[in-house]
């Protein structure tokens, strides 16, 4: 068995792990890393274009990052928290493309209005609420509200196409939305990372154990599938950016922090557009209302994407169930991760989510005529032979210890870091690779705390993210200078 050093072993070669793998190199471009996939491409799980919505999630669509409230109001607290985050990755791409590190923005990120519509009283009222609220912030004034069916029409043909003109209609949008191609995004950034000094890309090699040393550091096994030879990679610090293969790993590094922890697989599904003249009438991301029941991941859209630079049409996503934490993964996964210490807290989500569990398998038992009567809420002139079913990939959502309930399960992302700062963990899923700039960087503060205190760190960061260290939230005249200077250099706002 061979062995080597590193300063930071990166698992997983998606969006996660090139982001931090970027991020550490613009702040010391001498740091030792080695990245390692599990397959023989980058970027090939969940972060590939057609297993990901593409959305760059800022909250001006997505109905469910702003809950109603029992009174009849919004909670908008979790939208402006996404919009900020999703700022700072704008700021990070921006400052790459300036500095030639990243490719021009067509390819990886593309203007799509994002937009949200409902249909019926309550709905119309939910979201006109929605956007009186959102509005008072800097960060939605240029949100536009309509229940105007010939204004709706111009924003979204397709769906106020032959649509009953007796329903009471409402609709938002924000123009400068975006389509993010994250697979293209993360192989720009891993083809820059593998032309500079100090990196190494190991494909086709799976990590088969971690041991901590005395010292603090990790002695990682990575088994080359290809000529089943292991290697041992000793580093300093670790970072599990697996998506749904990140929990196993987690377990198998043993630290603390980890116990508990279980995770909740779930799969998608799309129906694609095959009529190119469909295809084309319709350029935007336009969310409706989640079905009673279902995960946030499941929450409808039809969907504009630039996928490998070319346009499509996609319409769901459909959820489903399965044991598998990845699309390219194995049915024994769920299985294999139940443990003494998480054992409790799996059996509570189990039992107290069998509706969900039920919602989950009837979307998988529908027929094809189902899944195209659910589009014509959207569009109603939607034929079935014009759409095909397309397979999305998995998330695998967070299951918890919870003092009250024993387990509780959980559809964003978390961070788990051991308490040296010496592994770091990602797990959950939603607003996952459009927020990654933001999380790599609190892994940043919390992994590399020294080096950002004493070897000018922080400053590096204020250059590369003009906002680090204040609130877009808060500070109005800072969001306006920082979206002008992304929206330009990322040519986000064009007519």
């Amino acid at each position: 068995m061979t062995a080597k050093t590193a300063d930071v072993l990166l698992v997983g070669a998606g969006a996660m792990s090139t982001t931090l793998g970027m991020l550490l190199k613009q702040l010391d471009p001498s740091i030792n890393i080695v990245m390692v996939e599990r397959l023989d491409h980058v970027a090939s799980e969940s972060t590939d274009g057609w297993n990901n919505a593409g959305t760059g999630h800022a909250a001006y669509c997505e109905l469910n990052y702003t809950p109603k409230q029992a009174d009849g109001s919004v909670n908008a607290t979790k939208a402006y928290a996404i919009n900020a985050a999703f700022e700072v990755s704008l700021q990070f791409w921006s400052s790459l493309v300036k500095k030639d590190v990243l490719p021009e923005p067509r390819a990886f990120i593309n203007p799509t209005p994002h937009m949200s519509f409902v249909w019926g009283e309550e709905n119309v009222e939910f979201l006109r609420t929605r956007y009186e609220t959102l509005s008072q912030s800097a960060q939605f004034a240029d949100m536009e509200y309509s229940e105007d069916p010939d204004v709706l029409r111009e924003w979204m043909p397709l769906i106020l196409e032959n649509r009953d003109p007796m329903q009471k209609v409402a609709g938002t949008r924000v123009r400068y939305g975006s389509d993010v191609d994250f697979g293209s995004l993360a192989r720009s950034m891993c083809e820059h990372l593998n032309e500079q000094e100090n990196f190494e890309l190991k494909l086709s090699s799976t990590v088969k154990d971690l041991q901590k040393r005395d010292d603090g550091t990790w002695d990682v096994v990575v088994c080359n599938d290809k000529s089943g030879e292991n290697e041992t990679v000793n580093a300093r610090f670790v970072f599990l950016g697996a998506g749904g293969g990140a929990l196993p790993l987690l377990q198998l590094s043993g630290i603390p922090e980890g116990d508990g922890y279980g995770g909740f697989p779930v799969s998608g599904q799309w129906l694609v557009c095959k009529k190119k003249e469909i295809v084309e009438k319709h350029l935007a991301k336009v969310y409706g209302q989640a079905p009673i029941g279902a995960p946030p991941m499941s929450v409808p859209h039809l969907d504009t994407r630039i996928i490998n630079g070319e346009k499509a049409l996609l319409f769901g996503p459909f959820a489903g169930f399965t044991t598998k934490f990845l699309k390219q993964g194995s049915v024994m996964d769920l299985p294999k991760s139940v443990r003494a210490n998480n054992l409790k807290s799996m059996l509570s989500v189990g039992m107290n989510n069998m509706d969900l569990t039920r919602y989950l398998i009837s979307e998988v038992m529908q027929s094809h005529e189902a899944r195209v009567d659910s589009l014509r809420n959207f569009y109603p002139d939607a034929q079935n032979d014009d759409w095909e079913l397309a397979y999305a990939g998995q998330r695998v959502q967070i299951i918890k210890k919870d003092e009250e309930k024993g387990g509780k399960l959980e559809f964003g992302t978390e961070v788990i870091r051991s308490s040296d700062g010496s592994l770091a963990a990602l797990l959950g899923a939603s607003p996952g690779a459009s927020t990654a700039v933001n999380t790599m960087v609190s892994i940043v503060e919390n992994c590399f705390a020294d080096e950002l205190a004493n070897q000018g760190w922080d400053k590096k960061l204020k250059e590369l993210i003009p906002s680090y260290g204040e609130s877009l939230v808060d500070n109005p005249e800072l969001l306006k200078e920082v979206r002008e200077f992304t929206l330009s250099t990322l040519q986000l706002d064009e007519a």
